[in-house]
Protein backbone atom coordinates (compact mmCIF):
# COMPACT_ATOMS: atom_id res chain seq x y z
CA UNK A 1 0.00 0.00 0.00
CA UNK A 2 1.23 3.77 -0.33
CA UNK A 3 2.42 5.56 2.03
CA UNK A 4 0.09 8.96 2.89
CA UNK A 5 1.32 12.19 4.14
CA UNK A 6 -0.73 14.85 5.42
CA UNK A 7 1.25 17.85 3.90
CA UNK A 8 3.99 18.71 2.00
CA UNK A 9 6.86 18.99 5.18
CA UNK A 10 5.79 15.42 6.39
CA UNK A 11 6.59 14.13 2.97
CA UNK A 12 10.11 16.25 2.69
CA UNK A 13 10.82 14.72 6.25
CA UNK A 14 10.26 11.19 5.45
CA UNK A 15 12.13 11.51 2.29
CA UNK A 16 14.71 13.56 3.56
CA UNK A 17 15.32 10.24 6.56
CA UNK A 18 14.73 7.96 3.35
CA UNK A 19 17.93 9.78 1.54
CA UNK A 20 20.48 9.37 5.14
CA UNK A 21 19.61 5.67 5.13
CA UNK A 22 20.08 5.43 1.09
CA UNK A 23 23.43 7.47 1.90
CA UNK A 24 24.61 5.34 4.93
CA UNK A 25 23.50 2.35 3.45
CA UNK A 26 25.75 2.93 0.08
CA UNK A 27 28.37 3.73 2.53
CA UNK A 28 28.48 0.21 4.63
CA UNK A 29 27.98 -0.88 1.18
CA UNK A 30 31.17 0.51 -0.71
CA UNK A 31 33.44 -0.30 2.41
CA UNK A 32 32.42 -3.94 2.63
CA UNK A 33 33.19 -4.35 -0.83
CA UNK A 34 36.76 -2.44 -0.41
CA UNK A 35 37.54 -4.76 3.07
CA UNK A 36 40.18 -2.21 4.62
CA UNK A 37 40.96 -0.12 1.13
CA UNK A 38 40.97 3.57 1.16
CA UNK A 39 37.39 4.99 0.87
CA UNK A 40 37.20 8.14 -1.03
CA UNK A 41 34.08 9.93 -1.06
CA UNK A 42 33.25 12.02 -3.58
CA UNK A 43 29.96 14.39 -3.68
CA UNK A 44 27.99 16.42 -5.59
CA UNK A 45 27.74 20.24 -4.59
CA UNK A 46 25.28 20.79 -2.34
CA UNK A 47 26.35 24.41 -1.54
CA UNK A 48 26.77 23.23 1.86
CA UNK A 49 29.27 25.09 4.43
CA UNK A 50 31.00 22.16 6.05
CA UNK A 51 32.96 19.57 4.48
CA UNK A 52 31.93 15.90 4.27
CA UNK A 53 33.24 14.13 7.11
CA UNK A 54 34.94 10.60 6.53
CA UNK A 55 33.08 7.38 6.50
CA UNK A 56 33.53 6.42 9.95
CA UNK A 57 32.52 9.83 11.31
CA UNK A 58 29.30 9.61 9.05
CA UNK A 59 28.10 6.35 10.31
CA UNK A 60 28.91 7.90 14.16
CA UNK A 61 26.73 10.83 12.87
CA UNK A 62 23.80 8.53 11.78
CA UNK A 63 23.76 6.66 15.35
CA UNK A 64 24.06 10.13 16.89
CA UNK A 65 20.71 11.51 14.92
CA UNK A 66 18.88 7.93 16.28
CA UNK A 67 19.91 9.63 19.80
CA UNK A 68 18.46 12.72 18.60
CA UNK A 69 15.40 11.41 16.96
CA UNK A 70 14.00 10.06 20.67
CA UNK A 71 14.98 13.27 21.77
CA UNK A 72 13.49 15.79 19.78
CA UNK A 73 12.05 14.44 15.88
CA UNK A 74 11.84 17.81 14.65
CA UNK A 75 15.63 18.39 15.53
CA UNK A 76 16.92 15.46 13.73
CA UNK A 77 14.66 16.33 10.54
CA UNK A 78 16.48 19.48 10.40
CA UNK A 79 19.70 17.94 10.38
CA UNK A 80 18.61 15.04 7.55
CA UNK A 81 17.48 18.17 5.25
CA UNK A 82 20.33 20.43 5.97
CA UNK A 83 23.35 17.43 5.57
CA UNK A 84 22.14 14.93 3.59
CA UNK A 85 19.53 16.48 1.45
CA UNK A 86 21.40 19.92 1.06
CA UNK A 87 18.62 22.16 1.50
CA UNK A 88 19.28 25.99 2.45
CA UNK A 89 18.09 27.56 5.86
CA UNK A 90 15.70 29.51 3.58
CA UNK A 91 14.08 26.33 2.13
CA UNK A 92 13.56 24.84 5.68
CA UNK A 93 12.12 27.37 6.62
CA UNK A 94 9.48 27.95 3.72
CA UNK A 95 9.06 24.22 4.28
CA UNK A 96 8.35 24.75 7.82
CA UNK A 97 6.49 27.96 7.94
CA UNK A 98 8.83 29.22 10.40
CA UNK A 99 11.57 32.30 10.09
CA UNK A 100 15.07 31.41 8.96
CA UNK A 101 16.18 32.75 12.11
CA UNK A 102 14.43 30.37 14.02
CA UNK A 103 15.77 27.19 11.76
CA UNK A 104 18.88 29.02 12.45
CA UNK A 105 19.03 28.74 16.27
CA UNK A 106 17.45 24.78 16.00
CA UNK A 107 20.44 23.81 13.83
CA UNK A 108 22.57 25.50 16.41
CA UNK A 109 21.19 23.51 18.98
CA UNK A 110 21.15 19.86 16.76
CA UNK A 111 24.62 20.52 16.43
CA UNK A 112 25.27 21.25 19.57
CA UNK A 113 23.46 17.92 21.05
CA UNK A 114 25.28 16.03 18.36
CA UNK A 115 28.62 17.32 19.04
CA UNK A 116 27.70 16.39 23.09
CA UNK A 117 26.39 12.76 21.58
CA UNK A 118 29.54 12.39 19.47
CA UNK A 119 32.24 13.26 21.55
CA UNK A 120 30.59 11.61 25.12
CA UNK A 121 31.57 8.44 23.10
Amino acid sequence: SAARFPDRSRFIAYASRAMRGLIIDHIRERRALKRGGEFHLTTLDTQTEEPIPVIDEITRLNDALGTLEQADMPLAELVDLKFFCGFSFADIATMRAVSERTVQRDWQKARLYLHDVLTAD
